[in-house]
């Protein structure tokens, strides 16, 4: 396992378990214009159903939910309720699905570039500080390496895992919401 931690080979692991899950997810939510304050709100309606079941999971150190409700209660909605989610899962699990999530954050800092100035954009620039996402790298090869056998598997599962929820909340977004 020490190799795992010397090279990051975990990280490698899951980017090339879950790229196919990823890129479909990409494009489910490249339909929304993100220009468009209805469009945009619908956007973040689907994120917050998947985001609502997987944070209380996941445990971020820097939860993004409040600042996705913030986000649409200034575009005027309401949260929607979270898409449902086994809550007993393992530790490697939740990495996995902690993978996920914080990898989010770098594609969500290019996505608020293609949001107007006057749209509430907190959840999106919820970015990581400097050296943020190396440290949590490093953070999960170390669980890794003392997770043993099947950790790496039960990881892969939670990545793939958050990226279903995404999509399954994507896909009941199914005509942009009429702000």
């Amino acid at each position: 396992m020490v190799t795992i931690v010397s090279h990051g080979l975990i990280r490698q692991a899951l980017r090339t378990a879950t790229a196919q899950s990823h890129h479909s997810v990409d494009a489910l939510f490249s339909r929304f214009r993100l220009d468009f304050s209805f469009e945009y709100g619908a956007f973040l309606l689907a994120h917050a159903r998947a985001l609502g079941a997987i944070e209380p999971v996941a445990k971020p150190a820097s939860p993004r939910l409040p600042l996705i409700t913030g986000d649409l209660a200034a575009l005027g909605y309401a949260m929607p309720p979270a898409l449902k989610f086994d809550r007993r899962v393992s530790e490697a699990f939740r990495w996995g699905l902690l993978y996920a999530l914080e990898g989010s954050r770098l594609g969500g800092a290019m996505l608020a570039r293609r949001v107007p100035a006057d749209l509430p954009r907190s959840y999106l620039l919820a970015v990581h500080p400097k050296g943020g996402w190396a440290a949590f790298q490093a953070s999960m090869d170390e669980a890794g390496a003392a997770g043993g056998d099947g950790w790496l598997r039960d990881a892969v599962a939670g990545a793939q895992a958050a990226f279903a929820l995404f999509a399954a909340a994507g896909a009941q977004q199914d005509e942009p919401a009429n702000g």
